[in-house]
């Protein structure tokens, strides 16, 4: 059980774990924050858009109970799809009179991080000079890494930065395979770093 695990970090606080929908507003009475990672997890083969019709309820459902037992807590939403799902939760606090735009938040990071491990190890340089902007949906072609923007400056052939950028876009959907038994690995290829004053 989570809670329980929860309870073995050292710290002063206690922990208290709560089971099923009936003890949810028990749970967010008077909390300052909140981190909302529930939902179902993607599977191959599986529509997207199923995934997004049951995630969203649960978050939607989560959200109205927020607003009537803590509606100013920090609320950070990391549920797939979380582009849809914090506009979502905005629109439930709307309606209930409780929006806080400035405490309402999005984990979206990750097709950032998967971006500079990514041109990181193909070009051979150290992760923490690289910084490249991600930007556009969730998944498959909506994600668009912009190469042109990247920090440290990176050159790739066309057919290497079209690679890169399947590589950046189809990494959640290897991972799933992955985490389904799939034994498929993520091809390399070569670039070449550019100084930082090249244009």
């Amino acid at each position: 059980m989570a809670s329980a695990d929860i309870s073995h970090i050292d710290t002063t606080r206690n922990v208290k774990g709560y089971v099923g929908t009936e003890q949810v507003a028990d749970c967010f009475k008077g909390v300052d924050g909140i981190v909302i990672p529930t939902g179902v997890p993607r599977k191959p083969g599986r529509p997207q858009d199923g995934l997004f019709n049951t995630n969203a309820g649960i978050v939607r459902n989560l959200t109205f109970t927020i607003a009537d037992n803590c509606p100013k807590a920090l609320i950070v939403i990391i549920t797939n799809h979380v582009n849809s799902c914090v506009p979502i939760a905005a629109e439930v606090l709307k309606s209930k009179g409780k929006y806080y735009p400035r405490r309402l938040f999005a984990v979206s990071t990750l097709d950032i991080v998967r971006g500079r491990k990514f041109i990181s190890d193909s070009c051979k340089v150290d992760v923490n000079t690289v910084d490249i902007p991600v930007i556009g949906g969730y998944s498959g072609v909506t994600i668009i890494p912009v190469t042109s923007q990247c920090k440290l400056k990176v050159s790739f052939s066309q057919l290497d930065l079209g690679k890169i950028t399947v590589q950046i876009q189809e990494a959640g959907t290897e991972d799933v395979k992955t985490k389904a038994g799939a034994r498929r690995g993520l091809k390399r290829f070569s670039s070449v770093p550019v100084p930082q004053n090249s244009e």
